[in-house]
């Protein structure tokens, strides 16, 4: 066994300034192997935002790292701004508030402000904090809220409608299928975690409870609230696309999502996101053509799956 006085804590990376001077201070929300995302302010203590630091990679050539990284993250910006500036606001996304690429300049790399992860290398991006939750912990939330419905009995539709579920999942089709129509955005990382629903002012709080009698019987009856705008997030492997092909993959890539993480939704996934014309197949009139093109994602998916 491995000497416990020789495992220190995780410490997070040095933030790059000027948000190494906030207060409070930006708290660390996630960390992947390209970007770390934290929760900070703009400009008032009152006015959230989201930080994603994308640090230097030192096995990199000095002059390639800084290509990359500041490809990326003004690939991101420019995505988020042109979803952003759609008439109409079909597609909901933060909005960029500022964004740097050359933390870099006027340092010599490898110094005191050089290196992974600390303050004077890498690039960031601040956007507009969404509030909500993601589809993933709402749909997880209402299962477990059956679960407890089914176990004790009570089929008094605790959690919510299902209908509520399938109208969720529709809003979902639509807001992706106007991404890549409308926008010519694919997004590259679908997953439930980087669908939001972004509650409505005069909405109830998630999770709340209906203190109204349910059938008679005077209980409280949890309800989980699926209302709300989708705001899709993350676009760190988005491109520009018009690609039927990529499009079909974003979509496969979301369908193995659901699969994987929301068994109970995957038998609805086709009706309700896909093949509804208030999802994603009423979303624009080229929807049956990739929608083709899925299934022969698909197929090609399960060939691996076989093969190994």
């Amino acid at each position: 066994m491995a000497d416990s006085t020789s495992i220190s804590a995780f410490t997070p990376p040095t933030l790059p300034s000027p948000f190494n001077n906030t207060s409070p201070p930006p708290t660390l929300i996630t960390q992947g192997a390209e970007a770390h995302v934290y929760r900070t302010t703009f400009l008032t203590p009152d006015i959230h935002a989201a930080l994603k630091i994308r640090p230097s990679k030192p096995y990199r050539h000095p002059t390639l790292d800084v290509r990359l990284t500041k490809q990326r993250v003004l690939a991101e910006a420019r995505i988020l701004a042109k979803l952003a500036s759609l008439p109409g606001g079909e597609v909901k996304v933060p909005g960029v508030l500022g964004v740097d690429w050359d933390l870099n300049r006027g340092k010599g790399r490898g110094g005191p402000s050089g290196g992974e992860g600390e303050g004077g290398a890498g690039a960031w991006l601040l956007m507009e904090w969404v509030e909500g939750r993601s589809v993933k912990d709402l749909l997880r939330e209402w299962d477990a809220v059956q679960k407890r419905s089914e176990a004790s009995g009570r089929l008094d539709g605790a959690g919510g409608r299902e209908e509520d579920v399938r109208r969720l999942l529709r809003r979902v089709g639509r807001a992706v299928g106007a991404m890549h129509s409308k926008g010519g955005v694919v997004h590259g990382d679908l997953t439930s975690s980087n669908i939001m629903v972004r509650p409505i002012a005069e909405q109830k709080a998630n999770g709340e409870v209906d203190r109204t009698e349910a059938e008679g019987e005077g209980k409280e009856k949890e309800v989980v609230d699926l209302e709300g705008e989708i705001v899709l997030i993350d676009f760190g492997l988005a491109t520009q696309s018009m690609q039927d092909e990529d499009r079909a993959v974003d979509l496969y890539v979301l369908e193995r999502a659901f699969g994987s993480t929301h068994p109970r939704q995957e038998d609805w996934f086709k009706d309700e996101v896909l093949d509804s014309q208030e999802g994603y197949k009423g979303s624009f009139k080229g929807s049956n053509v990739v929608l083709k093109r899925l299934e022969e994602v698909r197929m090609r998916g399960r060939k691996r799956t076989m093969v190994g």
